[in-house]
C-alpha cells in the first residue's frame, strides 16, 4: 500500500502543503491557500501536471484544511496519509532536532512566540487545525532554528549582559535550518565527499536569505540572529545593520520600535535600496537596461553576500563546497558570477558556461575541475520535513 506524509507550512495568511510518500520521495500533490482571513481567499492543487484552482466559501485556515480534506477524499487519497509534518518557524533552545507534537510540545512553541510573533502563531494555527481535522493522525514539528543549535556559544551569543540571555533568550539562533540540513547532505553526495569530513558554506538566497558554515554536517555559524531580520541583505528586509539606527531615526522620523521594525522587514532591503522592486529577476532586468537604483541594489546584494560567505570559512577553518540554493541561488546566473568573482581569493573559478545552464531546476558544478568546488542545488525542505516526521512515526 502507498503511504503518504501530508507536509503543512502555515503562514499568517497562507497555507503551504504537499503529499509525499516519504519511501520514494515522491511527490504525487502539491498546493496553496492564499489571502487567508482576507477577501478573495483561494487555493491551488497541483498534481500529476494539472492545477485546479477553487475559491473558498470558508475563506479562513480552518476553511483551508477542509477544502484539502475534501480534495484528498474525493482522490481517494485521505487514506494513505499516515502522518503530517508542520514546519515550525522558532523552537529557541528547547528544540535541537524534530519532534512529535503533544500538549507539551505545542506549549513550547507558543511560549517561543515572543520570538517569532509573525510567524509560530501561524505555525500553531495550522497545527491545531489539522488536528482538529486529521484526529488520531501522529503530527511532528520540523523546527528552522534546530539544526542550529549546534553553534558554540562563541558563535551565538551576543556581545550584550549576560542577563539578557539567561533570562529573556536573547541570543543568535539562525533559520532555514532544513534547507541547510538537506542541501548540505546533498552538497557532499555530488561532490563525492563524506559529509562527516566536510566543511561546506550554504547559501540560501530567496525573499528571505542565510548563509550557514556547516563542518562535519553540523551547523557551526549563520548568518540569522534572533529574529530574520540579521544578516544578508534581503528582498525586503535590510539584514546587518548599526543598531544606533533605532534611536537616530525614532527621533529623525518621530516614531516608534515597532514603526522602525516595520521599516527594516518590510520597506528595506532590494525594495529600499533600488526603490523600483523586491524581485530579483526584475532588478537584473532592469540593472541591465541601466537603472541606477537597480544597479546599486544588486551590487549591495552581492557584495554583502561574498562578505558572509568568507565570513563563514573563518568559523570552518576551510572550505571544501559553497553551495547556492533558494529561488535566487538556483535561478541567478548573475548573483552566482558576481559572488565567485569576488571570491576568487578563495580558490574559486567560475565556469561560465556551467553556471549560465544551471537555471530551473538543473543543479550541478558552476567551477572549474581544477578549483574550489561550487554547486547549485535544488533545496527541497518539504521532502525533509516529510522524511522527518517518517522517521518519528513509523510504527506510531
Amino acid at each position: 500500500m502507498i503511504t503518504h506524509t501530508l507536509v503543512i507550512n502555515c503562514g499568517s495568511s497562507s497555507l503551504k502543503f504537499a503529499l509525499i510518500n516519504a519511501q520514494t520521495q515522491d511527490t504525487t500533490l502539491t498546493g496553496l491557500a492564499e489571502k487567508l482571513g482576507m477577501a478573495g481567499a483561494c487555493i491551488t492543487f497541483k498534481q500529476a501536471g494539472q492545477k485546479v484552482e477553487l475559491t473558498l466559501a470558508q475563506g479562513d485556515h480552518a476553511g483551508a484544511m477542509k477544502a484539502i480534506l475534501s480534495y484528498l477524499d474525493e482522490r481517494a487519497l485521505t487514506g494513505s496519509i499516515t502522518a503530517i509534518g508542520h514546519r515550525v518557524v522558532h523552537g529557541g533552545e528547547n528544540f535541537h532536532a524534530s519532534t512529535l507534537i503533544d500538549d507539551s510540545v505545542l506549549a513550547a512553541i507558543e511560549d517561543c512566540a515572543r520570538l517569532a510573533p509573525l510567524h509560530n502563531p501561524a505555525n500553531l494555527l495550522g497545527m491545531r487545525t489539522a488536528q482538529a481535522c486529521f484526529p488520531g493522525l501522529p503530527q511532528v514539528a520540523v523546527f528552522d532554528t534546530a539544526f542550529h543549535q549546534t553553534m558554540p556559544q562563541h558563535a551565538y551569543l551576543y556581545a550584550v549582559p549576560m542577563a539578557l540571555y539567561r533570562e529573556h533568550g536573547v541570543r543568535r539562533y539562525g533559520f532555514h535550518g532544513t534547507s541547510h540540513r538537506f542541501v548540505a547532505a546533498e552538497a557532499a553526495r555530488m561532490a563525492g565527499i563524506p559529509l562527516e569530513n566536510s566543511a561546506i558554506v550554504s547559501a540560501h538566497l530567496g525573499n528571505g536569505a542565510s548563509v550557514a558554515a556547516i563542518l562535519n554536517g553540523q551547523s557551526v555559524d549563520t548568518s540569522m540572529g534572533l529574529t530574520p531580520l540579521e544578516g544578508l541583505v534581503m528582498g525586503t528586509r535590510s539584514g546587518d545593520i548599526d543598531p544606533g539606527l533605532f534611536g537616530y531615526l525614532a527621533s529623525a522620523l518621530n516614531t516608534d520600535v515597532d514603526g522602525i521594525t516595520a521599516l527594516l522587514n518590510k520597506q528595506s532591503g532590494l525594495l529600499g535600496l533600488s526603490e523600483l522592486s523586491s524581485d530579483c529577476r526584475e532588478l537584473e532586468e532592469a540593472a541591465a537596461n541601466g537603472h541606477p537604483g537597480a544597479i546599486i541594489a544588486m551590487e549591495v546584494f552581492c557584495y554583502r553576500l561574498a562578505k558572509q560567505i568568507a565570513a563563514m570559512v573563518v568559523a570552518l577553518g576551510r572550505i571544501d563546497v559553497l553551495l547556492f540554493t533558494g529561488g535566487i541561488g538556483e535561478n541567478s546566473p548573475f548573483v552566482r558570477a558576481n559572488v565567485l568573482n569576488k571570491l576568487a581569493f578563495l580558490g574559486f573559478s567560475l565556469d561560465a558556461a556551467a553556471n549560465d545552464a544551471a537555471f530551473r531546476g538543473k543543479a550541478g558544478r558552476i567551477s572549474h575541475a581544477d578549483s574550489t568546488t561550487a554547486l547549485v542545488i535544488n533545496t527541497n525542505e518539504e521532502l525533509m520535513i516529510a522524511l522527518d516526521t517518517a522517521a518519528l512515526t513509523q510504527g506510531k
